[in-house]
């Protein structure tokens, strides 16, 4: 679960930008915040991310305890052109990582949150 000040921009981020899918999505007037669910597939097959929305609050301070979320893709370097190409923030470009061979990227969302791009072998 993320907390996301800007619900609206944290779907358009998450389904237009990584491809995921808005899965469903729900208010809860009572506790003031919204609940959406995104991903690649179906809950029952795939793993989802929750968005929450607390509608009085903007902005969160990420901390640190918190990495990054990380999601396989074929080609980094591809990837991070796409990402660029609808607005998407590269905070890393595809490359190895420091102490191996495997090609990684970062990309931030709206609310800074990291998430890792790691090419499959």
């Amino acid at each position: 679960m993320l907390r996301v000040g800007n619900l609206e921009h944290s779907i358009k981020f998450y389904t237009e930008i990584l491809g995921m899918r808005l899965l469903r999505q729900h208010d809860y007037p009572e506790g003031r915040f919204t609940l959406a669910f995104v991903g690649y597939g179906n809950e029952e097959n795939h793993t989802v991310l929750e968005l929450t929305h607390n509608w009085d609050i903007n902005s969160y301070d990420l901390g640190n305890g918190f990495g990054h979320i990380a999601i396989a893709v074929e080609n980094a370097a591809i990837a991070c052109a796409e990402i660029k190409k609808y607005g998407g923030k590269i905070v890393r470009e595809a490359g190895p990582m420091k102490h191996g061979t495997t090609v990684i990227a970062f990309v931030e969302d709206p609310d800074g949150y990291k998430i890792e791009l790691i090419e499959r072998r």
